[in-house]
């Protein structure tokens, strides 16, 4: 390469727009690199009862990989529940699940602050990261699935 042709390059990058095409392919390159394996997100099939107390609900997650459905088993899992029609007004501490009898299930208590909607947060960490999010309805001896409201 000429000493004339050296200075054009050394010019066109050290101009910033030339430098942030250059760090944009980089990074674009490293997550394609990095990426030959798709993250494993989790589905979850969240089934409550309430417990002998009122508003004391006795609940069991099964969580599966999303794509294979192969149980996920030896995780942290950390559940949280917030009201959606009230947000940050009624929200719960979040409570730890213990693995239950059952490959890929996990059980805690909810102690709610009153009927209603309540969205649950199930985090999981350890060999899978993700966040679930699982609208139900609250109510006295029953919970189901949480119904659209229409405005």
């Amino acid at each position: 390469m000429t000493p004339q042709r050296l200075g054009l390059w050394r010019r066109a990058l050290r101009s910033e727009t030339t430098r942030t095409v250059v760090a944009l392919f980089a990074v674009a390159a490293a997550c394609a690199a990095g990426g030959a394996e798709a993250q494993v997100r989790a589905k979850a099939d969240l089934r409550c009862e309430q417990a002998s107390e009122v508003l004391l609900y006795d609940c069991t997650v099964a969580l599966a990989d999303s794509r294979t459905s192969e149980p996920l088993t030896g995780l942290a899992v950390t559940i949280g529940a917030d009201m959606p029609s009230m947000a940050g007004a009624h929200s719960v501490r979040p409570v730890v699940a213990t693995e239950g009898p059952a490959k890929g299930t996990y059980r805690f208590r909810l102690a709610l602050e009153m009927h209603g909607d309540w969205a649950l947060l199930i985090n999981l960490s350890g060999a899978t990261r993700d966040r679930v999010v699982k609208v139900l309805r609250f109510e006295d001896g029953r919970v189901g699935e949480a119904t659209p409201t229409r405005r």
